[in-house]
Parts: structure tokens; sequence; C-alpha cells
């Protein structure tokens, strides 16, 4: 664990050393919703393969880019892409951006992901608060020796996503007049999408949405102390009685679509924060 706090503290080092802005809040985003960085102002770049020990995305739509600069009037992080368990990634692995954002001194995290709808009052292209969520990937980034100047070792999860930033944004889309549902988010292994078998379990478990990634950035950013706003892009909606393949193509196309939505919602709440 040793090794790992020092990667950390490489990796922050070498970022720190080129900002020119103090960001206090980070965006992570996810598959198809790389559109917010073309709002920002005096944005720097750092791909992921320039930063000391930084993971390296894999996947279609994710840039592998850390960028830093202003949007809605505020100086941010964004990661633009992420990392999944089914790449290969340790949960360890996949925790450790958050680890060297909270180094930088980030104390707000706002997630983006794509997502399959399992609630059958969704549609493809809806916007869904995350108010909490069902890890069902069978890892957790938290196994192993706890690091206590990051946190406790048994970190409480009653209230993983940030209420008040959870209420700020449904205003917000209240009053932008933008729909905005509100659901459990389960997370997956993947990279195989779910059976109808496997859509009926989720659905009878309670969760609204399902996709594979966010759940391991969320324990770690609540391990660390920081203030967590999630939401998804449904993508697809899961009938198991009429069950219909979903492309990785359209599952890009419609996150794009729906990505403008978001980009304003977020911009809005940005300003509030």
């Amino acid at each position: 664990m040793g090794i790992f706090r020092s990667q950390v503290e490489e990796a922050a080092a070498y970022i720190g050393g080129k900002l020119t802005l103090q960001p206090k809040i980070a965006l992570i985003l996810g598959t198809g919703l790389g559109g917010i960085v073309d709002a920002m102002e005096q944005a720097s770049v750092f791909p992921y393969g320039d930063i000391p020990h930084y993971p390296v995305s894999t996947v279609p739509s994710h840039e592998g880019r850390l960028v830093c600069g202003t949007w809605a009037g505020k100086p941010v992080l964004v990661m633009q892409g992420r990392f999944h368990l089914y790449e290969g990634y340790t949960a360890r692995q996949i925790s450790f951006p958050i680890r060297v954002l909270r180094a930088l001194g980030i104390e707000t995290l706002i997630l983006s992901n794509a997502a399959g709808g399992l609630n059958p009052q969704f549609h493809a292209g809806d916007l869904m608060l995350i108010t909490d969520h069902i890890n069902l990937t069978g890892h957790n980034p938290l196994r192993g020796p706890n690091v206590d100047a990051w946190g406790p070792r048994f970190p409480d999860m009653t209230e993983p996503y940030h209420r008040g930033l959870g209420e700020l944004t449904v205003c917000t889309a209240l009053s932008e007049r933008i729909p905005l549902h509100r659901g459990v988010y389960v997370g997956v292994m993947g990279p195989n999408l779910e059976t109808a078998a496997e859509t009926r379990f989720l659905r009878a478990m309670g969760a609204d949405a399902v996709g594979m990634s966010t759940v391991m950035e969320v324990i770690t950013a609540v391990h660390a102390g920081l203030r967590v706003l999630g939401i998804s892009v449904i993508t697809n909606v899961n009938l198991p009685d009429a069950y219909q393949p979903a492309p990785l193509e359209e599952i890009i196309a419609t996150a794009e679509k729906a990505g403008s939505r978001l980009v304003h919602l977020l911009s809005k709440v940005l300003v509030e924060i």
C-alpha cells in the first residue's frame, strides 16, 4: 500500500506542478458524454499516458484525457474517459484517479455515465439522478490495508450521493424544464450486457438503471470525504418480455444526443455549488 500511496503522490505532484488554476470540483465523463470539454475555457490537457502511473482508457468514446479549465465560471478538472473492471483493471487501479483528485484539493465529484434503463417508465435519452447504488461487481476498492490519512477503515454509506447536491440538481432541472428521474443504479462487472433473466432479477432488487462503472469511484470518493453527485444517461431500456439488442454504436449515439441536456443542466448546477 505504501507503493500505491507514493504513486498517487507522484501523479498529483506532476499534475499540480502544471496547473494554473486551483479547482475544487471534478467531473468524470462516461460513454459518449465527453462534450462538456468543448464548453470549457482556458483548458490545459493532460493525456492519461503522460501522467505517472495513471491508467489508460481502452473503451471507444473515452478520450483518455484529464482537462483543467473554467466552465460556468468555475475552475474544474474533468476526466474525459474512465476505467472499468472489465478492461482488466483492479478496483484499486480504478480508485487511483479519485485519490489523485483528492490530493489535488478536489472537494466535490460529479460523475456521469451511460446506463441501461430497468425502470419501465424510463425512455432512451432520459436523465436519472443517482440517489443510491447497489454493488454487484464482487469488487471493492477499499479491500486491503487502509490508509488512515485517506479515510476510515469502515466508511459509512448512509448517504453516498450527497443529498444537498441532489436536491440542488432536482430544483435546477425543474427551473430549466429538463426532465430528470431519480433512481437506484446497480453496478455490474460487464462487459456483456444483461440477459432477460438478469434484468428481471435486477429490477426485483429495486434497481432503476444498470451500468459497468461509477460504483468503484463513488466508494473511493466517500472514503476520501468527497461530496458526490451522480447522473446517468439512459441509453436503452431493458424490457425483459420484449428484449431487444443494444449495439454499442446505438448506446454511444443516444448518450451523445442526450449529452447536450446534461451539459446544460450541469452548467447551471455548477453556478450554485
